[in-house]
């Protein structure tokens, strides 16, 4: 039995050894990070210094964090010099020892369990270099001596020198120039002052034309379709900026999911540069689901169903059903929206495609109850980069059921459109940060019914943002200012020759927030239901501001009025009826939050009205959906 002591002694040791290693295993530690007087420079240093960023996330060792500090002694000297500052020093001590220090070691494991190292960086940045003398080695066309975009005696900053050979490289390629070469700089310094002298060997090859254009990776999508879209054509002369857009002009036509450009590297048989395009195919099929909610209309939700290739030439079948009206202050039932489009692109015409459209809707409103069978065929024009165009042809058969009573419509309209759009957003969903969205429609419409009428419906919508950093000192993207319009008349009808549906009305999130849909304009003072009318002004005003990555708010103000041309007579079903509420104007405040997601904003608004029909009225309105209100 004794002979098991001296074991048992020494795992015991072992033990309480192995305790104490790893109480101070990791080490935790804080850092100092000295001030360089540059916010761009420190802002830098600390991005590059893994003492700085993986304090957190990557515990260490005492010894791991002497090599760790050791590491961010090159990391930041390498970021000073790119700075221009060749004669720096960068110094690190942890517990005010210095790196080389043999009694580092010692010390960190002497620390008391819990507390935090303490390392101290500081810097001497030295004299900022210049550049002296800038040199091309190689001969350059006249067309790109100004293209390297820096200076003799600017600060010798390294991104800006390389930058300089990139951007020499993109002219003489712009030039035609495709097997052109610029060589990384060589900086010599000088002895006798903080300068440095740059030499770029440049070698632009022969300027050379569009070879064979090749397509690879087809699989349904027909090339024929593809052939006719680009405006690249084999033998124009070779220019990076029009194959690019060539690329791109491919990944829009909605059927990609990559499109890669592979440029040969040597002329081809033609004697030009051979181009081959690498498509991906994005998934036939794709299914989505929706939903909404606001306090007037209630709630809302349904699916959509995608077929992105329909027979080889990127035709775009969607059908989407959705239920309607679940709750809300402005509605009476639950209905239902229902659709399926087909868009032919590229008809007849490059940029220009052809949509067909039907659908049937049954909603239930205080203002009416429709249910309604549609049609729709529209030729859409793309004109240039901002403007667009369309005309087209809509039909309708449409019971509609106001004050209890019921008509029936035919409707034939010719709707014209125009629209500018310098936003440049890739989804209606992304978040407008600069630019202007505008419309002008004109609808020509036949209705038959009881009465029969011939009627005009215009509309101009604008709607414009403008971030504030372009005047105040705020990021950019992060403070937006928004603002919308719309006005809108109907010509040719009174307020009661048109169908209900076909009236304006304000109030919700389209229009007027604070005030539930179809609430704001002419209304029966008997019971409140709204009537609609002929005219519509409103407009909108918003400030919208970012906060971290995921997170902003935003404050707005609505306002406008709906009126009505009463000069015809009323219908018998409504001659008990007095009618109020016409060109009023009424106006909405409210604020929201919204929470950013790689496929826009979620919105969620609170607006409160600043004056009120009745008592019975909403006292203020909730809005939820996906991407800003407008």
């Amino acid at each position: 039995m004794r002979a098991l002591y001296p074991r048992i002694f020494l795992l015991a040791g072992l033990i309480l050894f192995g305790a104490r290693v790893r109480a101070a295993d990791p080490q935790d530690y804080q850092v100092d990070l000295a001030t360089t007087g540059d916010g761009a420079i420190d802002s830098t240093l600390k991005a590059t210094s893994e003492l700085e960023s993986l304090r957190g996330p990557a515990p260490v060792s005492p010894f791991g964090l002497i090599a760790r500090a050791r590491g961010d002694v090159d990391r930041l000297k390498t970021v000073l010099e790119s700075f221009g500052f060749y004669e720096s020093a960068v110094a690190v001590k942890i517990e005010g020892l210095p790196l080389n220090d043999p009694n580092l070691g010692e010390t960190l494991n002497g620390l008391p369990q819990g507390r935090r190292a303490r390392v101290a960086i500081g810097f001497q940045t030295g004299p900022l270099y210049h550049l002296r003398r800038i040199d091309i080695d190689g001969a350059l066309p006249e067309s790109v001596h100004g293209a390297l975009g820096v200076v003799a005696g600017a600060p010798a900053i390294a991104a800006d020198v390389l930058g300089a050979g990139s951007r020499l490289l993109a002219a003489l390629q712009q030039q035609g120039y495709a097997f052109a070469k610029v060589d990384p700089p060589v900086a010599y310094e000088a002895q006798d002052a903080p300068v440095l002298d740059v030499v770029f060997h440049v070698s632009t090859g022969a300027r050379v034309a569009v070879g064979e254009i090749r397509i690879v990776g087809l699989k349904r999508v027909h090339e024929k379709l593809l052939r006719a879209r680009l405006l690249l054509r084999s033998g124009v002369q070779y220019d990076p900026a029009a194959i690019e857009r060539a690329r791109r002009d491919l990944l829009n036509l909605g059927v990609f999911a990559s499109v890669t450009v592979h440029v040969g590297t040597a002329v081809d048989a033609t004697g030009g540069v051979p181009i081959t395009f690498d498509v991906t195919e994005r998934l036939r099929h794709a299914a989505s689901v929706n939903g909404a909610y606001s306090s007037d209309l209630g709630g809302s939700g349904g699916v959509t169903w995608t077929d992105r290739n329909v027979f080889g030439n990127a035709e775009q079948l969607t059908v989407a059903a959705s239920v309607i009206n679940l709750g809300g202050s402005a509605t009476t039932g639950v209905g239902y929206d229902t659709s399926a489009k087909i868009m032919i692109p590229d008809f007849g015409h490059r940029d220009q495609s052809l949509e067909f459209r039907v659908g049937a809707i049954k909603e239930f409103l205080e203002a009416y109850d429709q249910t309604a069978v549609t049609s729709a065929a529209t030729l859409t024009r793309k004109l240039s980069s901002i403007w667009t165009a369309s005309v087209g042809v809509a039909t309708a058969n449409e019971r509609v059921i106001q004050e209890g009573t019921t008509a029936t419509y035919t409707l034939i309209g010719l709707p014209l459109t125009a629209s500018l759009d310098t936003t440049h957003l890739a989804s209606p969903l992304d978040d407008p940060l600069h630019g202007v969205h505008a419309s002008l429609s004109i609808d020509p419409t036949r209705s038959f019914g009881r009465p029969d009428a011939t009627f005009v419906i215009s509309q101009v919508k604008v709607a414009g943002y403008f971030d504030l950093h372009e005047i105040a000192p705020t990021d950019p993207g992060r403070t937006v200012l928004a603002a919308r319009a719309l006005t809108g008349v109907a010509q040719g009808a009174g307020v009661f020759s048109l169908p209900p549906d076909q009236r304006f009305y304000g109030g919700g999130s389209a229009t007027i927030r604070g005030y539930r849909f179809q609430a704001v304009g002419p209304y029966f003072t008997a019971d409140g239901n709204p009537i609609g009318g002929t005219t519509i002004e409103a407009g909108s005003f918003e400030i919208r501001q970012r906060f971290g990555t995921n997170y902003g708010v935003a404050l707005f103000v609505d306002g406008g009025r709906v009126g009505a041309n009463l000069t015809e007579p009323k219908p018998p079903a409504v001659q008990k009826y007095d009618l109020e509420g016409v060109n009023e104007f009424f106006i909405g405040v409210g604020a929201g939050i919204r929470y950013y997601t790689p496929i826009g904003p979620i919105r969620l608004d609170i607006a409160v009205p600043t004056k009120r029909y009745s008592q019975d009225d909403d006292s203020f309105e909730i809005y939820i959906g996906l991407g800003q209100a407008f």
